[in-house]
């Protein structure tokens, strides 16, 4: 029961008002219990000297009075309803303070949560993420108390993020943008030759400054869900091939050993091949990106009931246990100077990956053994029946 009380809001209202009432009929009870005699006497010995001679009462109590002689009919009805109605009004006044004081004192108790929260609101909303209520007790006020202090984490978090992928997108630009201007000073002075490496080096830092626009545009797309998928029925071998035939040669050329292990008889998927097919690059490349020369790195799938998982796994640099909650997180790079010693890029990648996965109804997870010991990650498709 106590519990019950404690854990629902409703409850709490519902008490609080009937106790108001409770309060108020008691207080008015007891003033009428005590108030009724003294004024009932007060009327009746007023009356009584009106009537007896000399305007004095006899050495009798006015209530005892009033049974003598039969000439306090009407007299003791008007004197009676008199008394009662002053006795009733000082009741009345009594228990309509008490049930003020207690409704102020109730009502605080219910608002001062709301209002922490709206001073805490008006902080956040002024730049101020830091900003927490204090959660008491286990109602719907202390369950809201909580989801703002967990909106109000989110909210510093993104913040954070934010001003990383302000310093993230501007040493990224910054460096492909230094090696472009400085190799064009370079041919302008005639320092660097006018060969095929001096341009292709320009070119490679021009291509990593397009790849940058584009996955912060197809972020921009994903995030707002600006985009329809192409639902069709692909086979899973299908689609892993393909990859595998995109990235081949980048595997062979830095020695890193790319395999693939499907099961015969896997049934086809419901899927737009080319978002499945860049959710793949990406988990492939990031293999291909943290496996140092002589790893390895397999593609793997199996059917578990209606769905289909697809498993990237690598022996390359792995992730520690803390980082893995957050390894989808827009911008999130387990080490920021180990990832471009790497050649990683500013963390968009899984993030645009984990959303089109959830576009098509699946999951996507990453498991690692710790760093140094590789990684796999995980998506599922629905299987067509």
């Amino acid at each position: 029961m106590i519990e019950t009380i404690r854990r629902h809001l409703g409850v709490k209202l519902f008490l609080s008002y009937l106790a108001v009432i409770l309060v108020g009929m008691v207080v008015l009870i007891s003033t009428n219990q005590f108030a009724l005699p003294g004024v009932l006497n007060r009327h009746l010995g007023a009356m009584n000297g009106m009537m007896e001679p000399g305007g004095m009462m006899s050495g009798q109590g006015g209530m005892q009075g009033a049974g003598r002689g039969s000439g306090f009919g009407p007299e003791l009805y008007l004197a009676f309803r008199a008394s009662f109605n002053e006795a009733l009004a000082w009741s009345a006044l009594a228990a309509v303070a008490s049930a003020l004081l207690v409704s102020v004192l109730l009502s605080r108790s219910v608002n001062a949560p709301v209002r922490a929260m709206m001073s805490a609101s008006q902080r956040i909303a002024e730049g101020h993420y830091n900003e927490r209520v204090q959660a008491r007790g286990a109602d719907e006020l202390a369950q809201l108390a909580g989801r703002f202090n967990t909106m109000a984490a989110k909210l510093e978090q993104v913040e954070t993020m934010r001003r990383q992928l302000i310093g993230d997108v501007t040493h990224e630009l910054r460096t492909p943008l230094t090696t472009i201007k400085g190799s064009m000073e370079g041919l302008m002075d005639g320092v660097l030759p006018t060969n095929d490496e001096t341009f292709g080096q320009i070119y490679q830092e021009a291509d990593r400054l397009a790849r940058l626009v584009d996955d912060l545009q197809e972020l921009s797309r994903v995030e707002a869900d600006a985009f329809r998928l192409d639902l069709r029925s692909a086979s899973v071998a299908g689609l892993v091939d393909a990859a595998l035939a995109r990235l081949e040669r980048q595997f062979e050329e830095k020695g890193v050993k790319l395999t693939s292990s499907l099961p015969a008889g896997l049934p086809p998927v419901q899927v737009d091949e080319d978002r499945i097919g860049q959710v793949l690059l990406n988990l492939i490349g990031n293999a291909l990106q943290y496996t140092s020369a002589g790893g390895r790195a397999e593609v793997s799938a199996a059917r578990r009931g209606d769905e289909i998982e697809v498993s990237v796994a690598d022996t390359g640099l792995g992730i520690p246990a803390e980082h893995l909650p957050h390894i989808f997180d827009r911008f999130y790079r387990v080490d920021r100077s180990r990832s471009r010693r790497a050649g990683g890029g500013s963390g968009i990648g899984l993030t645009i990956a984990k959303r089109l996965v959830e576009a098509h109804g699946g999951r996507i997870w990453a498991e690692s053994a710790g760093e140094g010991k590789g990684s796999k990650f995980t998506f599922t498709l629905k299987a067509v029946k």
